[in-house]
């Protein structure tokens, strides 16, 4: 039997374990990147490994969501960003210059490699056939010191795109279509392989636009094969020489396939306030928009903006609307003021942006109360935008133009024939994406050589051993697709202390319970308590970490995102699932003790675990988690075992000894 090109690739890299579904395997990673809200920690971490150097092939440091450097603590980050690439040997992507997953596209992405990401649209390449996976920052550190990534063998599902897609219909509306049919759960444990007559059709900047909100969909990670399409667009890019031709056998196995027929796409846009909330926009056709927003990591790259301002060629945005476009890299933006969109794009009524995540995690362009906002971005969950009572759908580039021409959601089909001389304007990429790379600097024109720590910036906290008692107040019942978001948010009065836990633990959960940090504090330990998908969402490995800070010992829920739970473990959480049944009956308040010896548990293998609620019921807890997860978890996290491993090991151990 053959191999799907996923199992190409990762039976390339391995370096522990069998192919087989569901099992643990070990892979080498070959890039590795950070953003500026994540890469402190990671500097952080791998300063505390006691590495001298980078030993991934390439790793790249970028500064792209606290762009706007609206406090001291920002700017300070990106310095101490900076002295940390130069210091141990990485790539630098100065702040404006565009966000991480556009950039590394455009400048390193390569088929066939192996890429970790502490950022969850780390998946972005593989639209042009890069495996690349978010992870938590302390797993991008490890793996940036030369240790392998961990992951369970996921499953690889054959999504199989037939006919090509109209007029008006874009890649946006394939990855709405596979949310509207599959959910945000529907891609957990799993990689979302695309194959098929269609794949020919879409060019490099519409497969990543597809691999990129993939995340929405909870999947590993999503990958195209390569093809003409992929080595025209690296041709494009100046970087011919890197291009590979990979795919999967004609007779692979996958464990499931998808098949969507382009030709039957229509415009879609996905409801506030989950990306799955998919519809036709003919459905909420009449909806007045006050604002428009193009741009994000998804839909930012010149080819998504150019169909936009082909739409507004001869028009303006309507009066109580606001249109602004957010590029995805500093190249998007020099590609088209140098072909004069930006300034036909302000005359009719458009605002640009720096190249920046910004907007999308509510720092700037933040919604006005009682009103709605179209974007192209990939997630809408409540409150992401910065105001708690947001009104966000998320939608393809030429249905936004077409809702800010209109000053309402309409399907632009239908504006098309309302204004008679609206042609649907395609894709169009430059011959040449030759911008100019003066804020991207290289390891050989680092500028500094030690590390440069502002007033804000803390150490790690570690965790004590795994316990053999843990006892605690449920301190905290939530509900399904709890975010990271929720967990701790991203906005500009919380994201500035991401570098300093103490401070920024002080916003854990506040979005579901203002007086949770005070409380978890006092209690001096206890559990969260979830239904389905808990921690849905980023990366951010702070998700686990200031729960831990504020004594947490575990999470309670029916069901895990992927990446949260790998970072429950890399910071000594335990992650528990239970039955619905028992999670309707615990209460917020309850006291819960797991009965077995914890410790002893955890590292002898043991899966199920009696918890004690009130001393008056019992049930039982599920622990799934490979021998090496045990180890992590029963150590008080990842950066103290692996910490562990190099002192039993001797001077001459690295996270690889893991």
């Amino acid at each position: 039997m053959g191999q799907t090109l996923t199992e190409k690739i990762l039976a390339d890299h391995l370096v522990e374990g069998d192919l087989e579904t569901g099992e643990e395997i070990g892979i080498e990673i070959d890039q590795v990147l950070a953003q500026d809200t994540t890469g402190t920690l990671v500097w952080l971490q791998f300063e505390a490994l006691e590495m001298d150097e980078v030993q991934t092939e390439l790793a790249a440091q970028y500064c792209d969501h606290q762009t706007y450097q609206f406090d001291f603590k920002n700017t300070d980050d990106h310095r101490f960003l900076r002295s940390a690439a130069g210091t141990y040997g990485a790539h630098f992507s100065r702040p404006g210059n565009g966000i991480c997953h556009n950039v590394h596209k455009e400048n390193f992405a390569a088929p066939g490699k192996t890429m970790l990401g502490s950022d969850s649209h780390t998946p972005t390449p593989g639209g042009l056939g890069e495996l690349a996976i978010g992870s938590g920052g302390l797993d991008v550190a490890v793996a940036m010191g030369g240790g392998p990534y961990y992951i369970e063998m996921p499953e690889v599902v054959n999504v199989r795109l037939e006919g090509e897609l109209p007029d008006w219909a874009t890649a946006k509306d394939v990855i709405l279509e596979l949310l509207r049919r599959l959910s945000v759960k529907g891609g957990v444990g799993k990689v979302l392989e695309y194959t098929g007559p269609g794949v020919e059709t879409l060019t490099v900047p519409e497969r990543t636009t597809i691999t990129n909100m993939g995340t929405e969909l909870g999947a590993t990670t999503s990958i195209f094969p390569t093809d003409e399409k992929t080595e025209d667009y690296l041709a494009r890019q100046d970087r011919a020489d890197e291009y590979v031709e990979i795919g999967p056998d004609e007779d692979a196995d996958y464990d499931d396939e998808i098949v969507v027929d382009l030709s039957d796409l229509e415009p879609l846009i996905a409801q506030p306030s989950m990306p799955d909330n998919v519809v036709p926009v003919t459905e909420v056709e009449g909806t007045k928009v006050e604002q428009v927003m193009v741009g994000s990591c998804t839909n930012g790259a010149y080819a998504d903006i150019l169909p936009s301002a082909k739409m507004l060629e001869g028009r303006e945005v309507a009066m109580h609307t606001e249109m602004i476009v957010a590029p995805g890299s500093k190249q998007a933006s020099q590609l088209l003021a140098e072909d004069g969109y930006v300034a036909e794009m302000m005359a009719a009524g458009v605002n640009f942006s720096e190249a920046t995540c910004g907007a999308c995690i509510g720092i700037g362009h933040v919604p006005a109360s009682d009103s709605v906002s179209l974007r192209t971005f990939n997630r809408n969950f409540e409150g992401r935008s910065g105001i708690e009572d947001d009104s966000v759908y998320l939608c393809s580039p030429e249905v936004a133009t077409a809702a800010a021409i209109k000053g309402e959601i309409i399907d632009p089909r239908n504006l098309a024939d309302e204004l008679g001389d609206l042609e649907a304007p395609g894709l169009e990429m430059p011959d040449k994406y030759d911008a100019s790379k003066t804020d991207l600097i290289s390891p050989e024109e680092a500028i500094d050589d030690e590390l440069i720590k502002g007033p804000n910036i803390s150490e790690v906290p570690l965790k004590d051993d795994l316990g053999s008692d843990i006892e605690g107040e449920a301190l905290l019942k939530m509900g399904d697709n709890i975010t990271t978001d929720h967990i701790t948010p991203a906005n500009a009065d919380a994201l500035k202390f991401r570098s300093n836990i103490p401070e920024y633990a002080k916003f854990t959960l506040t979005r579901v319970d203002e007086s949770f940090p005070e409380r978890a504090e006092a209690a001096d330990g206890g559990f969260l308590v979830a239904a389905e998908n808990y921690g849905q969402g980023s990366s951010r490995e702070h998700a686990a970490l200031c729960p831990m800070y504020l004594g947490v010992e575990g999470v309670l829920a029916q069901s895990f995102a992927r990446i949260h739970k790998a970072n429950l473990f890399n910071f000594g959480l335990l992650p528990l699932t239970i039955s619905d049944e028992d999670y309707q009956k615990i209460e917020q308040g309850d006291n819960i003790e797991i009965v077995d010896d914890v410790a002893e548990g955890v590292r002898e293998g043991q899966e199920e675990f009696t918890v004690r609620v009130n001393d008056d019921w019992e049930l039982t807890a599920n622990l799934d988690a490979s021998e090496r997860e045990r180890r992590i978890v029963a150590d008080g996290g990842k950066l103290s075992h692996t910490k562990k491993q190099a002192e039993e090991g001797g001077a001459g151990a690295t996270p690889a000894d893991d």
